[in-house]
């Protein structure tokens, strides 16, 4: 709606512009020919600044897009896309890993005072999450003894924390792709306009500094996707590691509530 409202604004802006023009030409037939053409030129200049206030930021990125070469951008918003999806699914899967320890903890020894080891069992099945995953593998050794417990749950717990770290090196590729793939597209750029200069036979400014800029947004392109790409990895590793960290504080009150339980038989 406000880019509606922004276009019926330049449009009745231009409109009343040429009515002026218009009606100044009217008035002033007599006048110069070069008076003419100044006041034509004034407004061309007008119309064109006000087109380009009320350009939209879609509009604005679209163009450096296609200023940027359809080709390396398209790698790098592929790139960008693809990292981008595989950070979503793992802040998806790492958010839902999430369980309140304490709670299940709870649930567990209360399920092992009433029920016994199938109780606890149960529990944990009906219980989303890492943490409850590792407790029904050790419940499920129970009887073979603490030490096979032990073993249970430290290689399930590594087995989960594989899964939870499962995605990473695909993400940590389009962090490190992004980039080169820009700085490519900078120097390909580069090698373009220094060919425009030698087949010029001359160094224009307006030469080198339109292809330099069409040759740097690239690099931007890619320093962007991989900016945001590294706060989502980021995120992910510091999430896993407080996964882990809450993993190895339960397994170890799991052995202990196991303990207390072998005793009370």
């Amino acid at each position: 709606m406000k880019r509606l409202f922004a276009l019926i604004a330049v449009f009745g802006m231009l409109l009343f512009m040429a009515s002026n023009v218009v009606v100044a030409q009217d008035s002033t037939a007599t006048a110069q020919p070069a008076a003419q053409v100044d006041v034509a030129t004034d407004t061309e200049e007008a119309a064109a600044a006000t087109a380009e206030e009320g350009q939209s930021f879609h509009s604005a990125l679209k163009q450096k897009f296609i200023e940027g070469g359809p080709g390396f951008m398209t790698s790098i918003l592929l790139a960008f896309v693809l990292g981008l999806a595989f950070s979503i699914e793992r802040v998806l899967y790492l958010n839902l890993a999430t369980t309140n320890t304490k709670k299940l903890l709870k649930n567990v020894e209360e399920a092992l005072e009433t029920g016994g080891i199938e109780a606890a069992k149960e529990v944990c099945r009906k219980t989303r999450g890492p943490v409850a995953s590792i407790f029904y593998q050790g419940l499920d050794r129970a009887n073979e003894g603490m030490d096979v417990v032990e073993k249970s749950v430290i290689s399930y717990g590594g087995v989960q924390a594989g899964l939870m770290e499962s995605g990473l090196s695909w993400i940590a590729l389009f962090i490190a792709l992004a980039p080169m793939l820009g700085f490519l597209g900078t120097v390909v750029g580069m090698v373009l306009a220094f060919d425009a200069i030698e087949a010029a036979g001359d160094i224009s400014p307006s030469l080198v500094a339109g292809g330099i800029k069409v040759a740097l947004i690239t690099t931007i392109g890619g320093l962007i996707a991989a900016i945001v790409l590294q706060v989502f990895y980021n995120y992910c590793m510091n999430k896993i590691d407080s996964l882990i960290n809450n993993m190895e504080d339960a397994s170890i009150s799991l052995l202990d509530l196991l303990v207390k339980h072998n005793l009370k038989k």
